[in-house]
């Protein structure tokens, strides 16, 4: 009978979540809901100075925004709890107690300097460094002596002479010679776990069936492979390891805060929609097996599958995700669009709130769905429907004093002063006819300084549309004010 799928997102929430974090996130929710199976959420959180409260109430904060679920872990519970690693340092001790009983590990008190004298002297030799098994098979008075002179040991797992093979889902066998895999440390002197020991014995008390996880931690897999022996898990019992490419840079060096920003934070910060930022990273180094580039959550649900992830890098590319989002920003209704838009809106101190201040916003807002590509870029959109007066941009204040611009601005005046009806198609109508067809200019010539006139920017949603939702009188003051 086949095992239940049971996934997991196990991240060391140091700072907010990152690009890389998400990605695995994404996966490992995808993986598990195409197979009916469960995510479980685990949070590792040994090294207390690091990772702090804060920041793992940030990482469930961001999961639930990005609308990765999960069954099991934090807020949620589960039958294998708790999903903080602080709280089951008891588990490790145990499992790390039972391994010394077995003879599977041993105490080692070599000191730190004693550690690092031996790997230079490996350097030295030109061997690869790595733990010499000093303390593998130390005497009754050699144990004695260490423990007089106050050494605190570390537990030491003893690695087998051999290999360890296995299959990775995506890079097919990989195989570790153990020469090039020393003995390891499995607890601190202070009795803290290494990560080594606690994902280890986490994973098998949760049941994990498949750990789907970055590139960078493929070498820790023998290691891993070593605690479940410890354990007594039967090889046909191991959960599945399947490591997903790095996501480079467009320098292909790995994605870092240099060449490109990591934090999803910052990319919620700016606008990037959940959906938008999930549908581009399921692109980053999986393929639906086509080349569509839109996809849903639910068509991801269910064509997702471990063998279409791609074993080589993936680059981040900036461009496509914000064409990305685009789509899916146009792609919104006009009530979630509201929704969405409000927040920055407030926060940028454009508006409080009011009733009347969001029906306008919510007039305004179709003026702007296509030209956006993030949500941010709502605020220097619409902010001059909330000022008295508008900041003219530096760059156009010189194009504004111009001779031509005056004239237009003294025309368009004339023309719009003596209107009854004040509507966008009044508005255009009257403006063509007298700067356009009377006087021969170009569009962008006609329109360029009211423009600016109105919004401050050469950059806004369209003119008429503007003008007849800032009102006739605050237009018309506006373009006075332009005038020198």
């Amino acid at each position: 009978m086949a095992r239940e799928v049971r996934t997991r997102f196990a991240p060391s929430p140091t700072g907010d979540l990152h690009v890389g974090n998400i990605r695995t996130a994404l996966f490992d929710w995808a993986y598990a809901k195409h197979t009916d199976g469960k995510l479980i959420f685990r949070i590792e959180d040994t090294d207390r100075e690091r990772v702090t409260d804060e920041y793992i109430a940030r990482a469930v904060e961001t999961m639930r925004w990005l609308g990765l679920q999960w069954d099991e872990g934090p807020e949620v519970g589960g039958p294998y709890g708790p999903y903080l690693q602080s709280q089951r340092l008891a588990i490790y001790t145990e499992w790390a107690e039972r391994f010394l009983a077995q003879g599977d590990a041993y105490r080692c008190y070599c000191t730190p300097e004693e550690l690092e004298a031996r790997r230079e002297k490996q350097r030295e030799l030109n061997q690869a460094p790595g733990y010499d098994g000093q303390c593998r098979n130390l005497s009754e008075s050699e144990i004695s002596r260490f423990e007089a002179e106050g050494r605190k040991p570390t537990i030491r797992m003893r690695m087998p002479d051999g290999e360890t093979r296995f299959s990775d889902l995506i890079r097919g066998e990989v195989v570790f010679e153990h020469k090039y895999v020393p003995d390891f440390v499995l607890m601190r002197g202070d009795g803290s776990p290494l990560y080594t020991l606690a994902v280890a014995v986490d994973d098998v008390l949760m049941k994990v069936t498949h750990i789907l996880r970055g590139e960078d931690l493929l070498s820790s897999t023998p290691r891993q492979i070593r605690v479940y022996q410890a354990m007594g898990v039967k090889t046909e019992d191991f959960p599945f390891f399947a490591h997903l490419p790095f996501v480079m840079g467009q320098d292909n060096a790995k994605l870092s805060k240099r060449n490109g920003e990591v934090s999803i934070a910052w990319y919620r910060e700016e606008g990037f929609l959940p959906e938008a930022i999930c549908n581009y990273l399921a692109l980053l180094g999986w393929s639906p097996g086509d080349d569509r580039e839109n996809i849903s959550m639910e068509e991801l649900v269910q064509l997702f599958t471990v063998e279409r992830v791609n074993s080589s890098p993936a680059r981040f590319d900036m461009k496509k995700l914000e064409a990305i989002n685009g789509d899916k920003i146009r792609a919104l209704t006009l009530e979630d669009f509201l929704a969405r838009a409000l927040p920055f809106l407030v926060q940028a101190g454009v508006i409080k709130g009011a009733d009347k201040e969001v029906a306008l916003v919510k007039r305004a807002l179709p003026l702007i769905q296509e030209r956006i590509a993030r949500m941010k870029e709502v605020v220097p959109m619409l902010r001059f429907l909330f000022v008295d007066s508008v900041e003219i941009e530096l760059d156009s204040k010189g194009k504004m004093a111009e001779e031509s611009a005056q004239h237009v601005l003294e025309k368009t005046l004339g023309v719009l002063e003596p209107l009854d009806v004040w509507s966008h198609e009044s508005i255009e109508a009257a403006m063509r006819a007298a700067l356009i067809e009377e006087m021969g200019l170009k569009p962008r010539v006609a329109f360029g300084p009211v423009r600016i006139a109105i919004t401050g920017s050469h950059i806004s949603p369209p003119l008429f549309e503007s003008m007849e939702l800032l009102g006739k009188e605050s237009s018309l003051h506006r373009i006075r004010a332009a005038k020198i």
